[in-house]
């Protein structure tokens, strides 16, 4: 695995064919799909042909498709999984800084042998997951027997390898456990509750503001209905990984850059013209949706059944490390890079979010063309009609519609641009050679009718898939274009300032800019017990 710095310039090259997807098909699961590339023959996380990086990571992905956490909680996850790996692992490497102790954590030598590092890192995993996923334990106790380890095990000790994965990874969920998430219920009642107070302004039966988000009244998938509540509005209160402040190293250079492009930053306010425009895009959209446009929609969706955004770009990580024959080693670093990207974008983009609290296209087109007629997409099997504007849905399943926050930035287009600039870093190109095939009547919002034919998806280059992940919530009606080009500028911010950081852990920057999570630049200034 090559890492480079600041290249503007990278080849880009014809897709390339990916062993095993010629027959993948749209996998159902519960009320939505999610189709990965990547889940190329087996995404078991006891999967022998794969390390045990890996492994732990894929458990971590299949403990979130059934325990079913918002966005920004999974960026989250993987973070915290895939840094306790890292800490691990930093121990047995000669340049590496562990996050919480630095350098002063490394294993005896007598232990520095390939499968004691692997015992670490397997312990760290394993203590991570049992922590994020406390429902998930017999599964986690079956893969690390699989592996040869005794759960049993929990002392907190560098004399040992099974010690030292369990004193990393501590060190690293004592400090997550008061990181402002409030993953443990300990600020507001139940695990990542709001604590900030956030009240909607609108309701599901009236728009008292067409600036702000509305919560919708959806299908349950049972006959019933349910009313959304806003996922996570306290996030950008976390404390981040490289990030000191999202607002001024992220929210004001992006509104810098939009000022000097295109004259203004922000949504659109309701009173200005470009807010029905970007609704009439939208309808637009709707109206002229192809196979192709609904192909891509729904590959990116990333429903609640899934591993989510964050989760999709870990599975692109694991098709580059089997492309690529990456060491355990490689993995570690990659895993950890891009995670903790995608995770300090998940911060910056939701407290933005927050902050604008803007409306869903949903919203705006009720609100813009009550009583009028407009051409859209009318429902599965329905193709364009004409209707009145209040009836209009976006190209999604019944019991999603739009997601439970407000629209601007798009998640979606800060992940994914964020994790493939650091895959780009981290590989020294942009080259991806994904792709993906639907095969005929595959569509989970319109089973059995599209696509007439089956149908392939390609990307060339990391770039490519991250600008068609944006690009899908557009076709999918569920955001506005400012949304998906803002957040793609703003995963990009937080990219650059995270690999710095990410440089610095693995040993190859002197300095790092240092941030709130109290980690000293001092590597001997945390002391690291014997015992547990």
């Amino acid at each position: 695995m090559k890492h480079v710095g600041n290249e503007a310039n990278v080849s880009r090259v014809s897709p390339v064919a990916l062993p095993g997807i010629g027959n993948v098909t749209m996998k159902a699961v519960a009320a939505t799909v999610m189709l990965s590339c990547i889940q190329l023959a087996n995404a078991d996380a006891t999967n022998v042909d794969d390390n045990i990086v890996l492994q732990w990571n894929n458990a971590t992905l299949e403990a979130i498709r059934a325990t079913h956490p918002g966005p920004p909680m999974v960026a989250r996850m993987l973070a915290i999984e895939n840094t306790c790996i890292f800490d691990a692992w930093a121990a047995y490497d000669r340049k590496a800084r562990g996050t919480r102790f630095g350098r002063s954590l490394k294993a005896p030598a007598p232990l520095r042998t390939e499968a004691n590092k692997e015992e670490s890192i397997a312990y760290a995993g394993y203590r991570a997951n049992v922590d994020l996923f406390p429902g998930e334990k017999p599964k986690f106790d079956e893969l690390l027997r699989a592996q040869g380890y005794d759960p049993a095990h929990v002392e907190k000790s560098k004399q040992t390898a099974a010690g030292i994965g369990n004193l990393a990874c501590h060190a690293v969920l004592e400090f997550r456990h008061n990181d402002g998430s409030n993953q443990l219920g300990d600020l507001h009642e139940g695990a990542y509750s709001d604590y900030s107070g956030y009240q909607p302004v609108n309701t599901p039966d009236q728009i008292n503001d067409p600036n702000r988000w509305q919560p919708l009244r959806v299908s349950n998938g049972n006959g019933g209905f349910v009313v959304q509540k806003y996922i996570a509005p306290h996030w950008g209160f976390v404390k981040p990984y490289a990030l000191h402040d999202w607002r001024s190293e992220v929210m004001l250079p992006v509104r810098r850059e939009l000022k000097r492009r295109n004259g203004r930053v922000g949504p659109y306010a309701v009173s200005d013209p470009g807010y029905r425009e970007q609704a009439l895009q939208v309808l637009s959209y709707s109206a002229s949706l192809t196979d192709q446009g609904k192909s891509v929609a729904e590959y990116w969706a990333d429903g609640p059944s899934s591993e989510l955004p964050p989760g999709h770009w870990n599975l692109f990580s694991e098709f580059v490390s089997r492309r690529d024959g990456n060491s355990v080693d490689d993995d570690v670093k990659m895993m950890f890079a891009v995670s903790n990207a995608v995770f300090d974008t998940s911060i910056a983009i939701w407290g933005t979010k927050r902050h604008y609290d803007y409306v869903r296209p949903v919203t705006a087109i009720h609100y813009l063309f009550s009583g009028e007629t407009v051409a859209a997409w009318a429902g599965s099997g329905l193709g364009t009609q004409t209707m009145q504007g209040e009836d209009w849905q976006p190209y999604q399943a019944a019991t999603v519609v739009t997601p439970p926050f407000p629209e601007y930035p798009s998640g979606h287009s800060g992940f994914s641009s964020a994790a493939a600039e650091t895959l780009r870093r981290l590989t020294g190109s942009d080259v991806f050679g994904g792709g993906v095939t639907f095969a005929s009547g595959q569509s989970f919002v319109e089973p059995g009718l599209a696509p007439v034919a089956d149908l392939s998806l390609s990307w060339a280059t990391f770039s490519d898939a991250a600008d068609e992940a944006g690009a899908s919530r557009r076709y999918g009606g569920i955001h506005f274009l400012d949304g998906d080009m803002d957040g793609r500028l703003m995963g990009r911010v937080v990219a650059d300032i995270a690999w710095e950081k990410s440089l610095y852990y693995f040993g190859e920057r002197g300095k790092h800019r240092g941030n709130s999570s109290g980690h000293s630049d001092i590597d001997s200034a945390a002391e690291v017990s014997n015992g547990s």
